[in-house]
């Protein structure tokens, strides 16, 4: 019996027109942008379809982002009838993962993520942090080689061959010669605000959790995997404590991935801008299907690969 999982990407991945055609063609797609925009107060259409210089920063990235993969997800899950039976997102894409086990609401998702990126914004000044992806250099070596420096650390397990370091600036670029000189293919730092994943945005989470506070969330309909522990949530007393951790915490990509192959899920839909975790896929396992859901025009695809 096949097994499906949604997966949702995370920060990195938004284009401009993003869900644009699910918004202009689809009345529950509109929808979704649409009660974005009331609960936010600013137009999402305009911020996720028109250029504009606020699509790139957190603050505004993450709740687009999710607006769009959600009005995604519910348009797939019409015209299809396809459910998954597990979910999982990276980083911010947890947020999505949560809606489609029924754990949050898409307004309460929304509007946490709004708050989400301005606390991660405010968190460090800019120029402060910094994060750097290494390439061809296992986990483990990666870790021994930065465990003497100070102020960096592991952020995004993404997949084999590519993980992600992040802090303090200056001791991110020290680890980038030292792994360099240790055998990393190439090291390259990273366009981003802040030095996400890392202790530097304890803070940053703990204030999330006082947001958090006020969101109601209920027991998965269907489990998720947790960035942090890379292992199912089916409670719903989990879904906080994690939810503030994951801000500062690494974000378990490749593990969850092999969480849900162990559970034996062969039918990865990826919804969502961008072919990100489609990518990571095809290093940690060629031989399970991956589904991309990013255009309207990608549904009728995929009911017929699913069949």
């Amino acid at each position: 019996m096949s097994k499906i999982a949604f997966i949702f990407p995370g920060q990195g991945a938004q284009i401009c027109g993003m869900g644009k055609d699910f918004y202009e063609q689809t009345e529950i797609g509109k929808q979704v942008f649409d009660k974005a925009s009331e609960l936010l107060g600013f137009s999402m259409p305009e911020l996720c379809f028109e250029e504009n210089d606020r699509l790139d920063i957190t603050e505004y990235t993450q709740a687009a982002m999710v607006t769009a993969s959600i009005a995604m997800m519910k348009v797939f899950t019409e015209k299809t009838g396809i459910e998954p039976d597990v979910a999982a997102g990276l980083s911010l894409g947890e947020y999505c993962a949560m809606v489609a086990a029924g754990v949050m609401s898409e307004e309460d998702a929304i509007t946490t993520v709004r708050q989400r990126g301005i606390l991660m914004q405010e968190a460090v000044p800019v120029g402060v942090g910094a994060m750097a992806a290494v390439l061809a250099m296992d986990a483990d070596k990666i870790e021994e080689v930065i465990a003497d420096i100070e102020g960096v650390q592991i952020a995004n397990y993404n997949c084999p061959g590519q993980i992600v370091i992040s802090g303090l600036k200056e001791a991110v670029e020290t680890a980038c010669e030292k792994l360099k000189e240790a055998g990393a293919k190439r090291t390259i730092m990273l366009k981003v605000s802040g030095p996400f994943h890392s202790k530097m945005l304890t803070g940053a989470g703990e204030k999330l959790g006082k947001v958090l506070e006020g969101v109601e969330v209920h027991t998965p309909v269907i489990p998720y995997v947790a960035n942090v522990t890379a292992s199912y949530v089916t409670d719903a007393s989990e879904v906080k404590p994690l939810l503030e951790k994951q801000v500062s915490s690494s974000v378990r990509w490749q593990q969850s991935v092999e969480t849900m192959l162990k559970d034996g899920v062969d039918t990865f839909i990826e919804i969502g801008p961008g072919k990100t975790l489609a990518g990571f896929m095809k290093k940690i396992d060629r031989t399970v299907k991956v589904i991309n859901i990013e255009k309207l025009e990608d549904i009728e695809n995929a009911a017929v690969l699913i069949g």
